[in-house]
């Protein structure tokens, strides 16, 4: 098969973080509101969902058309070539959804698109009787903006931020992929100290491990397009042994996750063991106003209680005014901070070098970034 085109979905304001990872994997990009899209060989399909860490999603793209009409989204669904994708025997069930458009019922939408896939299939298969859809899946999305239908392939089955490492979590995880967009988005180097204050479940230092080890952070989790017949086996197998290779197991690395519930911290570690990180990684149960620092140029990167109901406030308004005390003796230090408490920088009693607005899920957050004074 010659190339196709693929889109990494994203989450809001994480674009430009995952076009520079699809960059970094050797492909041209074009970037959307939540979307990269990318020509790639087949093989890019093994390999990104292996390696893209703050991807959602990975796509193929079957077709893109207008349609105002029930009859020109049926024929139009029809005209591409869904044999080169779908197996005789696959099983391809259709979500979708409608903004702004004439087509305005997805239900409707969904069922024409289906229809008219497996009127095509049934053809190029020469099969009379329905699709047996007994084999692989192969998960069909209708999408449509301003009547322009969008139809693609979702080849990462469950989403990418399911690494396979998470055995417990707390009251509101961060999702794994936007921890690795966390880190990813500061300039911090294995060689430097690395510091979570408020770890919770742990899922920025595992990712950080994950990141200042090189490790895929697929490795250790299967893919819908793992069996599809288009995508040879060689394909996945050369995937997972570049990923084996450029993992660089023998890094030093300092990184910390504490947090003041003890119960979080068993789970931090139970996830960090589950990845296989056990001993990469020092948990330690306590406050931020216990912090102790003995180095100079580290890193914190850090999610810490926003404070959203009333009551927590005041508390959550204490908690950073200790942290700032505790940071303010370390200039050398860069402090990253992900919150939607819109006093924070007052709190903490230090204006952000810089500011990011990031979505963690539907809460609008803003990303603080403090640059530290090289010592």
């Amino acid at each position: 098969m010659k190339n196709i085109t693929l889109i990494a979905t994203a989450a809001m304001g994480l674009e430009s973080v995952v076009a520079q990872e699809v960059k970094q994997l050797g492909y041209e990009v074009t970037v959307e509101n939540g979307k990269v899209i990318f020509e790639a060989p087949v093989s890019a399909i093994p390999r990104c969902n292996l390696w893209l860490r703050t991807a959602d999603r990975v796509k193929v793209l079957v077709g893109k058309f207008n349609a105002t009409t029930f009859d020109e989204l049926f024929e139009s669904t029809k005209a591409l070539p869904w044999e080169e994708f779908i197996a005789e025997d696959g099983q391809f069930p259709v979500s979708g959804k409608s903004i702004k458009s004439q087509l305005h019922s997805v239900p409707d939408c969904q069922k024409i698109v289906k229809k008219s896939i497996a009127e095509r299939l049934k053809l190029k298969y020469g099969m009379v009787s329905k699709m047996p859809e007994t084999g692989a899946l192969y998960k069909i999305e209708v999408a449509l903006l301003k009547d322009e239908v969008t139809l693609t392939l979702d080849t990462s089955g469950t989403g990418l931020h399911k690494r396979g490492y998470r055995v417990g979590q707390g009251d509101a995880p961060l999702k794994e992929t936007m921890a690795a967009a966390l880190v990813l988005l500061t300039n911090w180097k294995a060689e430097y100290t690395f510091i979570d204050p408020f770890c919770g479940s742990g899922t920025i230092p595992i990712e950080a491990a994950l990141i200042g080890q090189n490790i895929a952070p697929g490795f250790n989790r299967d893919f819908a397009s793992e069996n599809w017949a288009f995508i040879r086996n060689k394909h996945w197998q050369k995937a997972f042994e570049e990923a084996e290779d450029l993992a660089n197991y023998d890094q030093k690395l300092e990184i910390i996750g504490s947090d003041i519930d003890h119960n979080l911290i068993k789970v931090a570690s139970d996830n960090a063991i589950e990845a296989g990180l056990g001993d990469l990684i020092t948990w330690k149960q306590m406050q931020v106003k216990d912090l102790f620092i003995r180095n100079e140029n580290g890193y914190i990167v850090t999610n810490p209680p926003y404070g959203e109901r009333l009551s927590d406030k005041e508390a959550v308004a204490a908690l950073y005014k200790d942290f700032g005390d505790v940071m303010k003796n370390h200039p050398t230090w860069s402090i990253y901070v992900i919150t939607a408490f819109a006093a924070f920088e007052k709190q903490f009693g230090m204006e952000a070098t810089k500011k990011r607005k990031l979505f963690n899920g539907f809460i609008e957050t803003n990303y603080y970034q403090y640059f530290g004074e090289r010592s």
